[in-house]
């Protein structure tokens, strides 16, 4: 779940980027999908309008829905897991045996990295609030850090690559707690404070050996696909706090402002169960 806007209005009518369910129909030329497929997919880059029960997709935007994974784990992955998946991999150029922090560990896309740094041979670290730290233990976190007890900027303790889902941080807490020739990635945060790091930064860092990058999310279904062969090996898992029926987003958003979700927040169809 995201807030949009704009200066006048809601930027789209209809919210919500993460969907899974069944394909109806299949425009003339569509090869990949027939009607009654199973599917999972991202729909930010083509419109938004996932809060519906009926949703048009471009066809490279979905991808087959695992036959052992349900419709509201399918419905967590498609945004979170491949933000994860992409700011790991491609921005920040994960390695087996690197020592990988993840910030803001126990919402939608930290659940996934923490997962997937495992899965590459990565030590993965989880910062969160105390209440999630059971949790990420549970999905396979080495360490984790309490943030209302403790600054991980302040143990003395590098990390070759932070990935920042929060990026309520400042460029010298990066510094301090990289090591060199590491890397910070940002994924999460306020716009004003991403360009705000962003603008000064990368020279500060660049000095030191060391490198940050903004994720620019690219939806795509190669990603979907590699993810899904996370989930058949059992190394990757959908984290659900809540799922509410259609007619309760607003509570669901009430719930998500909280600051408190454990993973993900589904919103399900009740007429057919389909997410």
């Amino acid at each position: 779940i995201t807030r949009v806007g704009a200066l006048l209005k809601p930027r789209y009518r209809i919210l919500g980027a993460d969907i899974a369910g069944q394909v109806f129909s299949v425009g003339r030329s569509v090869n990949q999908f027939q009607p009654g497929d199973e599917v999972l997919g991202d729909l930010s880059g083509c419109g938004w309008g996932g809060f519906a029960e009926y949703v048009c997709a471009r066809e490279n935007a979905l991808a087959l829905k695992p036959a052992g994974m349900n419709f509201e784990e399918a419905a967590a992955v498609p945004q979170a897991a491949v933000l994860a998946l992409q700011g790991l991999r491609d921005e920040g150029k994960i390695r087996p045996g690197q020592k990988v922090l993840i910030n803001g560990a126990g919402g939608g896309v930290g659940t996934f990295a923490v997962q997937i740094a495992k899965a590459f041979g990565a030590e993965a670290t989880g910062v969160d609030s105390t209440g999630k730290l059971d949790m990420l233990r549970s999905i396979g976190a080495d360490r984790v850090i309490d943030y209302t007890r403790e600054d991980f900027a302040k143990t003395g303790q590098r990390y070759d690559l932070i990935l920042d889902v929060a990026a309520n941080r400042s460029i010298s807490d990066y510094s301090r707690s990289l090591n060199p020739e590491g890397g910070a990635v940002l994924i999460g945060g306020s716009m004003s404070r991403i360009l705000g790091i962003m603008f000064k930064a990368p020279g500060v860092l660049k000095r030191e050996g060391k490198k940050i990058g903004l994720l620019m999310h690219k939806p795509n279904s190669m990603d979907l696909d590699f993810i899904k062969a996370l989930f058949a090996t059992g190394k990757v898992k959908s984290v659900i706090d809540r799922c509410y029926p259609l007619r309760e987003t607003a509570e669901a958003f009430r719930y998500f402002g909280k600051g408190q979700v454990r993973g993900k927040v589904v919103i399900t169809m009740e007429h057919t169960g389909k997410t």
